[in-house]
């Protein structure tokens, strides 16, 4: 976007450009951050080996799933077909947990219950669990913590599929081996049927929503910390929430100060849903603060006391804001939310590029990298995507040779976790 003098100098006076973040420099500090995590020395990327590998699903065969993230519990049963994935008997709860608390043996038995009616027809079961969890290389889950809008007492240490199965022998149901897997990972694994015919050079799942995280496949050989032989693929969970290595401006440090975790996740504070609308919403500040709006356009920006992504997209979007009433106003708090999205872009870019680079994938135009994306604000924002695709036009293919497309698969989770499941159980 071509900024105005007084927004350019503003946001650079600020440490906000969004041209200011390097990104070739950028990309080489993310990527020393992988080796590192992958070595299992100290890194602001954890780099968590999953044990799952991706491939083409066998069709024809079902697996029963749980996605159980968030508020929200989906149990499905899922299959794979020539014409593409196909969801039967979806089922949504609200997560144990969620509306008052709840222990970890009433959510297993709840688990349990509602995977009963379908597991005579389903060859695995897929565990999408989006909560912080060790994965062990028996594809189980180890629970080392829940958000604060689920309470479930008990839960930490406890092993989910081995609990799970437990509960399921109880019933007497059939047994089923069984995975589990995160959000980010099972946002990759949906797009394991676009496989089938040599079309893409290989998957990396991005999700861009409350929060900001990647995955993608990576040779075992270079995953240190396993000590694996090479020549195997591995899904690799990056943590990419908590990387460090990218420039904070004076509103970001704002930002970060204030949250309740100060100095941790700097990459998802500076690109995710949950922090975009207050970012654009410090910087507008800013700007009043400096003399760039009229009084009545400044008292306005003064008055808000919250302000949502949802809210600082459509300014970026150049839709009409009841708050200023000024056209001078408006554009230049359109520009500034613009800047907040576009840099939040280029963050992301640098992302997805270094993974790019770090696997040598996407070298052939003709074969791109197929970014499977995920969450609220890659799906709703009128600004992200087609930033991000320009980023990643002119800089991850214009400037280093790699190329990629984006595609956001419909009912990732489930169908990713179903794929997991059926390749990996």
């Amino acid at each position: 976007m071509n900024y105005s003098d007084r927004a350019r100098v503003f946001l650079a006076s600020h440490g906000m450009e969004p041209d200011g973040i390097d990104l070739g420099s950028s990309v080489a500090s993310f990527i020393a951050d992988m080796e590192l995590g992958l070595a299992g020395r100290p890194s602001s990327l954890d780099m968590i080996p999953t044990y799952l590998s991706c491939g083409v699903p066998p069709m024809g065969k079902k697996a029963v799933v749980i996605d159980a993230g968030g508020t929200n519990f989906r149990v499905a049963l899922v299959s794979f077909s020539d014409s593409g994935p196909v969801i039967e008997h979806e089922e949504r709860d609200s997560m144990p947990g969620a509306s008052e608390p709840a222990a970890w043996q009433d959510f297993i038995d709840f688990c349990a219950d509602k995977l009963l009616p379908y597991l005579s027809q389903a060859e695995a079961i897929g565990f999408c669990f989006s909560y912080r969890t060790e994965i062990t290389p028996q594809r189980d889950g180890r629970v080392i913590a829940l958000s604060k809008a689920v309470q479930l007492s008990g839960c930490e240490g406890r092993y989910i599929c081995a609990d799970l199965r437990e509960a399921l022998r109880k019933r007497g149901a059939p047994e089923r081996p069984a995975v589990v897997l995160n959000d980010t990972a099972a946002v990759l694994m949906s797009g394991s049927p676009l496989l089938d015919g040599g079309n893409y050079d290989s998957l990396i799942g991005l999700v861009c929503g409350t929060g900001e995280n990647t995955c993608c496949t990576m040779d075992t050989g270079r995953i240190g910390r396993l000590s694996l032989p090479a020549g195997s693929q591995m899904l690799v969970d990056l943590e990419s929430c908590c990387f460090d290595g990218l420039p904070s401006g004076d509103f970001d440090r704002e930002l970060d100060a204030a949250s309740t975790a100060p100095g941790d996740h700097l990459l998802e504070k500076k690109t995710s849903g949950v922090y975009l609308g207050e970012l654009s919403r410090l910087t507008l500040r800013g700007a009043a603060r400096d003399g760039l709006f009229t009084p009545q356009g400044a008292a306005a920006v003064e008055s808000l006391e919250t302000f949502s992504a949802a809210e600082a997209d459509a300014l970026a979007a150049g839709e009409p804001s009841p708050l200023f009433a000024d056209a001078a106003d408006a554009a230049l708090a359109s520009e500034l939310c613009s800047a907040v999205y576009e840099r939040a872009a280029a963050c992301i870019a640098v992302n997805l590029a270094s993974i790019m680079l770090f696997n040598s994938a996407g070298g052939d135009a003709e074969q791109p990298v197929c970014i499977c994306a995920d969450g609220s604000v890659i799906a709703r924002s009128r600004c992200l995507r087609p930033m991000l695709e320009r980023q990643l036009s002119t800089f991850a293919a214009g400037e280093l040779g790699l190329h990629s497309v984006i595609t956001t698969p419909a009912e990732a989770p489930i169908i990713g976790a179903a794929a997991a499941a059926l390749l990996n159980a």
